[in-house]
């Protein structure tokens, strides 16, 4: 019979002449009230120990009190009979770009369980073009980092990709300043357009700015991103990822009616949403701080100029005839 054990995170506190308490995995302390259960009945049991000297404890009186904890904690996402899935385990992570940045992003991604895959930006592009599969809606996605400025263009196609329910995460660099974007997973996030769009819309020297994107612009000189500063944009990309994961897990087990496993139970960022979120991370310092953003509507054409020689009804508003 497989038994209960605390949650990685969990904990309980024995305070010396007091009630044992719980310290969640998201730090908080709660009172136990253990009924006729002995605190260290209830240590011994989620803890997996044997009582000392592998001598009746007593427990067995108390199996039904015991039980009835455990059940509680269980519920709580406080105890689990198996160890939890890895957060990325059943999703696949296309990672591209320049491998000083590349690398780290896809061992990240791997240590939390994805499956990484290296991929061409032609390959890209044919994931845009196929016909969706509704088997993996949800489960792939595409992290794209640059060591430099997007060139014009370059991330159109791939902007493409949350129509497909295909997830779309990206970074690049702008001097001393690298720059991760929100995570687009489906039609109407924020995609690098939208981003490009709003940074112009926020300065004052949005000229300048896209000058500087168009290549207008001296020889770059870095700094490059450091084997520290690569892993914390790494770290903060697979982060994106894991928020990802767990709210598409979340919504495949709504939809099948089924409760949703302490992975991603109760959970809440401390932060903005990865979908809403635009990080700007110094390289000199190893500090970063993060912008809201939100997607760009689409406006309608501009009409068509008139022909030449005619005048619109504003135009000659209040003419005299």
């Amino acid at each position: 019979m497989t038994r209960s054990r605390l949650a990685p995170g969990a904990g309980i506190v024995t305070v010396p002449g007091a009630a044992p308490v719980l310290r969640t995995s998201g730090g908080d302390f709660l009172r136990i009230d253990t009924g006729g259960v002995t605190g260290e009945a209830l240590v011994r049991r989620l803890a997996g120990e044997e009582a000392p000297g592998g001598e009746p404890s007593g427990e067995e009186s108390q199996a039904a009190e015991l039980a009835r904890l455990v059940e509680a904690f269980e519920a709580g996402g406080h105890a689990v009979s198996a160890p939890p899935r890895a957060p990325l385990a059943g999703r696949t992570v296309h990672v591209l770009g320049d491998p000083l940045l590349a690398g780290p992003v896809a061992r990240c991604a791997g240590a939390e369980g994805a499956e990484v895959q290296p991929i061409t930006p032609n390959k890209v592009a044919e994931l845009v073009r196929t016909t969706p599969d509704h088997r993996t809606e949800g489960r792939l996605a595409v992290v794209w980092c640059l060591d430099s400025p997007v060139p014009e263009g370059l991330w159109d196609v791939a902007d493409r990709l949350p129509d497909r329910r295909i997830a779309w995460l990206r970074c690049h660099r702008e001097g001393s300043h690298a720059w991760t974007e929100p995570l687009a997973a489906a039609a109407g996030d924020v995609t690098s357009r939208h981003v490009r769009l709003r940074r112009l819309a926020a300065t004052p020297a949005h000229r300048e700015l896209a000058a500087y994107w168009a290549g207008h612009r001296t020889p770059d000189t870095g700094p490059h991103p450091t084997a520290a500063s690569a892993a914390l944009i790494a770290a903060l990309l697979t982060a994106d990822l894991i928020a990802w994961a767990e709210a598409e897990a979340e919504a495949e087990a709504e939809a099948e009616g089924v409760g949703v496993g302490v992975s991603g139970a109760g959970r809440q960022s401390a932060g903005l949403p990865a979908r809403r979120r635009l990080r700007r991370i110094d390289l000199r310092d190893l500090t970063f701080t993060e912008h809201p953003v939100l997607p760009v509507p689409d406006v309608a054409p501009l009409p068509a100029p008139a022909p030449a020689g005619t005048r619109s009804r504003s135009d000659t508003a209040g003419a005299r005839p």
